[in-house]
């Protein structure tokens, strides 16, 4: 029996349900190849971290035409050959953390040092985008072999 009320004219009430947010507001979204997960974990990311992923994905796509996308792991990937990937975004509480796989290589290598040492994180926080730098390191990091994933 389905327990949700019936609005008075009979139909079912609106499903207001979207994707789980995990902690720090990242958002759960099913693993998929292309687009359109990408754009489903961006249209969940919570508020301002929504904008800055959809302006970073804007950005990645202008730097490197042709970019594969993918959603794994509840963080969009973006690659340029099958199977391999040079970047990913993840929602933390007070910034969106850019995993550039291979970021020690580029210059000037991203801010942030990883345990894994290809590995470079760069932390953007409400309002610190700085595109040209990110272009940048995309462009960069797009010629260089991706990490299988």
């Amino acid at each position: 029996m389905d327990r949700r009320a019936a609005r008075s004219d009979g139909t079912d009430p609106p499903q207001t349900k979207g994707p789980r947010l995990l902690s720090g507001g990242n958002p759960q979204i099913l693993k998929g190849e292309g687009d359109g997960p990408v754009q489903a974990w961006i249209a969940a990311a919570p508020g301002w971290k929504g904008d800055l992923a959809r302006r970073m994905d804007a950005l990645i796509v202008e730097a490197v035409p042709g970019v594969r996308k993918a959603v794994k792991w509840n963080s969009p990937l973006y690659g340029v050959e099958p199977g391999t990937w040079f970047l990913s975004l993840h929602c933390f509480e007070r910034y969106v953390k850019v995993t550039f796989f291979k970021g020690a290589r580029l210059e000037p290598p991203p801010p942030g040092a990883s345990k894994m040492p290809e590995v470079r994180y760069y932390d953007v926080k409400e309002g610190a985008l700085d595109e040209g730098v990110f272009g940048e390191w995309v462009r960069q990091v797009s010629g260089i072999e991706g990490e299988r994933l």
